[in-house]
């Protein structure tokens, strides 16, 4: 008999211990899937690109951001981090998977990127006190990570920018649009045997602003999809969302 659970991580973990193992693509556990998945960096996959993303292009463009120290979660090959590094930023970029970081890597040598440090690990854990991404960061940006969170990730993921990002410091994200892209179950649905996330879970424009309702908005709309000889990256299947920290 097993009565050990007493903490939300505890609550947490047992929570993910619902999902079949092979399900998992949001813990430690779940870095050999993503390694497979990056693998064979000729396949045709949208976010390969050696590209940033148009909306985050945009923010800079526009003086809505302006530098400081910047945590890219989720990172992948590096596309994003490597644009804010070289836009006045300091850059911790954080992935579960090994492949992805290694070619980060690899795409920060070859550009004589500086200002960019990228880390092997869960971000959930990097993050708490005494990990190495123990900020404050003026940017938190996530690019795709979000929308492979179960539900109950999400407490997690709020829990994170409440611990790094700085007052005044803003918040962007990338997700899957409802009616687009990703599931649209219930949150409940997840949890009655259905074993993963249906590749991601999908978003309306209402359900983020009411999880991210502790932060100030300053725009959400949908991802300007770009040509493929455009030099940023852009699929309209995703939302985009921009939101700050009180001071």
């Amino acid at each position: 008999m097993d009565r050990s659970t007493r903490t939300v991580d505890d609550v947490l973990d047992l929570l993910d211990g619902l999902f079949a193992p092979e399900a998992d693509r949001w813990t430690r556990q779940g870095a050999d899937w993503w390694d497979g998945f990056y693998a064979d960096r000729s396949r045709r996959v949208p976010f390969f690109v050696a590209k940033p993303d148009e909306n985050l292009v945009s923010y800079v463009e526009r003086g809505l951001l302006t530098g400081g120290r910047a945590l890219d979660v989720g990172c992948g090959p590096g596309r994003n981090a490597l644009y804010l590094a070289a836009h006045g930023f300091e850059v911790d970029a954080v992935d579960l998977s090994p492949a992805a970081v290694a070619w980060a890597r690899e795409r920060a040598r070859e550009t004589g990127a500086r200002d960019v440090r990228f880390h092997c690990g869960d971000a959930f854990a990097l993050t708490r006190d005494g990990g190495e991404l123990a900020g404050p960061y003026d940017l938190v940006y996530d690019s795709g990570c979000f929308h492979h969170l179960p539900p109950h990730r999400r407490i997690s993921h709020l829990a994170l920018l409440d611990r790094v990002l700085a007052p005044g410091g803003r918040f962007a994200l990338t997700c899957f649009a409802a009616g687009a892209m990703g599931s649209e179950l219930s949150d409940a649905e997840f949890y009655r045997g259905q074993g993963g996330l249906r590749g991601g879970l999908a978003y309306t424009d209402e359900s983020l602003r009411r999880i991210f309702s502790d932060l100030t908005g300053i725009e959400l709309r949908r991802m300007r999809k770009e040509p493929e000889d455009s030099p940023l990256f852009g699929e309209d299947f995703l939302w985009t969302a921009l939101f700050q920290r009180d001071a």
